[in-house]
């Protein structure tokens, strides 16, 4: 990654959940339909959100037909990577091992704690 993906409030970040979940590009009715599961909003609001998305470099929106379709521009995985290094940053003042301190004093369990191993492990291989 060349510069680290903007955090994106709330609203935005539910609606780009919903178009990672499908195949792109991602009829608006798709969209409005997998954010409908979890939070119910008017076809205006999911529109204006939309657009601010595509304004920000989100999302590539295309006429098809009457409607529009939604490409995401950035995937969940480097958004995810993008804003758990920021919350390193800001949280441990960039420190994994004080990140990983935390991690291990926060509850997990040991399944947990030895799937955070595997995975770990699996970028030195």
């Amino acid at each position: 990654m060349s510069e680290p993906i903007r955090r994106l409030p709330d609203a935005e970040l539910e609606v780009m959940q919903a178009v990672w979940r499908f195949d792109p590009p991602v009829p608006r009715a798709e969209i409005e339909r997998a954010v409908g599961e979890t939070r119910p909003m008017a076809q205006t609001t999911l529109l204006t959100l939309l657009s601010r998305l595509a304004e920000k470099g989100f999302l590539r929106i295309e006429k098809q037909g009457r409607g529009s379709v939604y490409t995401p521009l950035v995937s969940e995985r480097d958004y995810r990577a993008s804003q758990s290094r920021r919350f390193v940053d800001s949280l441990f003042g960039g420190s994994m091992s004080a990140f990983a301190s935390a991690l291990c004093d926060s509850g997990l369990s040991r399944d947990e704690l030895d799937e955070l191993r595997r995975l770990l492990g699996r970028d030195a291989e």
